[in-house]
């Protein structure tokens, strides 16, 4: 007997949810939270969250720029001309500020503008820019007296709960068992928690089946990259 076809997987974008409610408090984000949950009573008008990708910036990012009408714009985007227009709203997130990726003229402009104009600006990064090596010595003083919050990395019971949220964004039901097989065998971060589920969401909707343990061995023994670099054969 012919085995069933096997669907092809569409590569549709999934829509995570981003609302204060669904995001996951830990004792590594309480500081970034309880900022975020603060506005406007916040230290300084400029702010910067930093922590490893899939941390939760952009969904704290996303938080505050709900509550304040913010725009968001990638930092790499900046320009000078286009400061006055970022600003407009009296809010603004600009993400991933990393080093040698931005304009530090327009960075420079933006910080002004935004003391100037008593806006607020919400940064995320991966390290603290207070450690980048920048041509504009001004802009390097500006960026060091920025209060920086820090996102540790996830421990077990974050990346759990991680792991049923996302699976919950695509609809996916996984009981315990695949859910702590996973959290022994991937890559231990938010990243690659998002990377496996990915991965297991293409397999199951490719193989007409749900996502069990049986599939999360399959997923991982056939992407290998996706695992933790600890784990055995």
């Amino acid at each position: 007997m012919a085995a069933p076809p096997r669907q092809l997987p569409l590569d549709l974008p999934n829509q995570p949810a981003l609302r204060r409610e669904d995001f996951l408090a830990a004792p590594g984000n309480a500081a970034a939270l309880a900022l975020i949950d603060a506005f406007p009573d916040w230290p300084a008008r400029v702010v910067c969250l930093v922590g490893p990708e899939g941390a939760g910036k952009s969904h704290l990012a996303a938080i505050f720029a709900e509550r304040s009408g913010a725009r968001t714009l990638p930092a790499r985007a900046l320009e000078r001309e286009g400061v006055p227009e970022a600003l407009s709203t009296g809010a603004l997130v600009l993400e991933d500020l990393a080093a040698g990726t931005f304009s530090e003229a327009a960075l420079f402009h933006l910080l002004n503008l935004a003391r100037e104009q008593q806006a607020y600006l919400l940064m995320t990064a991966r390290t603290a820019p207070s450690g980048f090596a920048l041509a504009t010595a001004d802009l390097a003083s500006r960026l060091r007296a920025v209060p920086v919050f820090e996102i540790d990395p996830a421990g077990d019971a974050l990346l759990a709960a991680v792991l049923v949220k996302l699976f919950a964004d695509r609809q996916l039901a996984v009981d315990e068992p695949t859910v702590q097989y996973l959290l022994l065998r991937m890559q231990r971060s938010v990243a690659g928690a998002k990377r496996v589920v990915d991965a297991l969401d293409q397999a199951a909707l490719a193989a007409r089946r749900p996502v069990t343990r049986s599939l999360a061995a399959q997923v991982l023994k056939e992407q290998p990259a996706l695992a933790s670099q600890d784990e055995e054969d």
